[in-house]
């Protein structure tokens, strides 16, 4: 959420920003709505001024009929009062909910641009594998010997679902802890957290209202699935306020993640790239605003050493701000290269939230004088299902072998090689 002073104080400034998105702020309704908050909190205010007026003249009435009188007064006062004051309610909750349907504010270094076609590629890193064989994707690969089974999935559940088994299962296992093992080597602390969340965590992190079908909604009562650890994690320090030397905070956790993909039906539904369950190593960091630039610099490093070291080819883009997503500031893109379809695609996304998120979920620093908003960070360090599927494709041999990268064989009980076709 903005600084409504903002919107106050330096609007035409604030559209430009937000019209670099394609987003455009209705002034006209929101002086509308701020007009109308001011009217009956100095309304509500001058009215409860009367009745404090009143209740001490009529504390002080020696005059049986002129108290009586006073009383009746004081009574229908009470009345207006009640009703203002839940005409007041009612107005800071439009004003709310239209302050939560816009998005963050650009960093100043965000390229122009209005899809991701715009992005800018600021390096390429690894060599990208030769083939002297046709190669196979990832569910091709998968596939033999039942190492991934999309069948199964519809079976149990529906499409865009997936079960995977004996060394695709151990892989993917691996990954997974030995993402956490390199993060935590890093400083980070790892995190167990809810795979359940409540309306107000997701209010806090951006998803609600505004991406409310890309989630899944438990029926009977207010809860839903988390589209990403990002949630659980950055809502454990909502409405508490922080010791300035405990920053930076940094978490790391291991989740399943659900979205609906909503609006995306037909997009990636060969293999495991797009699924309405899959698994995330995510990193959350709570910072110093005057550090945020350089903690986002730091983490997107923390996420490409888990790239550099299964030595995948991969680059780094900075996303055009048609391209950045609703609560961002600022996103890094990490894409990992595919060979089957001979393009990079993302594997974890970087942010710089600012005080977005912390003004929602009151996250404050303790300050001698006022406290502040600390900013929050997140990113995948990596997507599990899609480095799993970028390391079946670029380590594929010719006969259907997937090699072992070099920093899992520990992980993998000493193997180097899975004879998937066997």
């Amino acid at each position: 959420m903005l600084d409504i002073n903002l919107l106050r104080n330096n609007l035409k400034e604030l559209q430009f920003n937000l019209k670099r998105r394609g987003f455009n702020l209705d002034q006209k309704k929101f002086e509308k709505l701020d007009t109308e908050r001011k009217k009956y909190q100095i309304e509500s205010e001058s009215l409860q001024e009367k009745s404090n007026t009143l209740a001490r003249e009529i504390a002080q009435e020696k005059n049986q009929d002129h108290k009586d009188q006073k009383l009746q007064e004081a009574k229908k006062i009470s009345a207006e009062i009640k009703k203002l004051k839940s005409n007041l309610d009612s107005s800071i909750k439009r004003l709310n909910d239209f302050l939560l349907e816009i998005p963050n504010l650009l960093a100043d270094d965000v390229p122009e641009g209005n899809t991701e076609e715009n992005n800018l590629v600021l390096y390429e890193k690894g060599n990208i594998p030769k083939f002297n064989f046709e190669i196979k994707d990832h569910q091709e690969l998968g596939e033999l010997f039942n190492g991934i089974n999309f069948e199964e999935s519809v079976t149990i559940a529906k499409s865009r679902f997936v079960v995977f088994r004996r060394e695709i299962a151990k892989l993917h296992r691996a990954l997974i802890q030995y993402m956490l093992d390199t993060h935590v080597n890093e400083g980070y602390e790892e995190i167990y957290v809810p795979y359940l969340v409540n309306v107000d965590s997701l209010k806090g992190t951006g998803q609600l209202p505004k991406f409310e079908e890309d989630l899944f909604k438990i029926s009977n009562e207010e809860m839903y699935l988390i589209p990403t650890a990002e949630v659980p994690v950055s809502n454990i320090y909502r409405n508490k306020i922080l010791n300035s030397d405990e920053l930076p905070i940094r978490y790391v956790a291991h989740t399943p993640c659900f979205r609906s993909e909503a609006g995306s039906y037909g997009k990636d539904t060969k293999g495991i790239i797009r699924q309405h369950q899959f698994d995330k190593v995510e990193l959350v960091k709570f910072v110093h605003p005057e550090d945020s630039d350089d903690e986002l610099e730091n983490l997107t490093a923390d996420a490409e050493r888990i790239l550099i070291n299964l030595n995948l080819p991969y680059r780094k883009v900075i996303l055009c701000s048609g391209d950045t997503g609703f609560a961002s500031s600022k996103t890094y893109d990490l894409e990992v290269w595919f060979p089957s379809q001979k393009t990079y695609r993302e594997i974890s996304s970087c942010s710089n939230f600012g005080d977005f998120q912390s003004r929602r979920m009151k996250i404050r620093i303790k300050q001698s004088k006022n406290n502040i908003l600390c900013h929050t960070l997140n990113g995948s360090g990596l997507a599990v299902g899609r480095t799993l599927a970028a390391i079946l494709e670029n380590y594929q041999t010719e006969k259907g072998s997937i090699i072992v990268p070099d920093v899992l064989i520990d992980y993998m009980d000493g193997t180097k090689e899975l004879n998937l076709s066997r």
